[in-house]
């Protein structure tokens, strides 16, 4: 069992023989679950990389395709109205 405390600033250091077994790195994410009498802190994945190819089969448009100032334009009007 390892013993750490919480920093004024509300920070805890998580011993270095933990973070080496996992192989937690600097910038490490962390989920946190409050589960009453304490937390659990769960390491956050990393977001898969994905390729357009992966993707775009679940795109269903069967239009025209549309050009880059065409999206631009689509993207302004989307700030605008927001």
């Amino acid at each position: 069992m390892e013993i750490t405390k919480l920093s004024p600033q509300g920070q805890v250091i998580i011993p270095k023989s933990l973070r080496e077994a996992h192989q937690w790195e600097v910038g490490q994410e962390f989920i946190i679950i409050d589960i009453g009498d304490g937390i659990l802190l769960k390491p956050k994945k990393a977001f898969v990389v994905t390729k357009l190819d992966d993707a775009a089969g679940c795109l269903k448009y069967q239009g025209k395709s549309k050009t880059l100032e065409d999206m631009d334009n689509a993207i302004r009007q989307g700030v605008e109205e927001s």
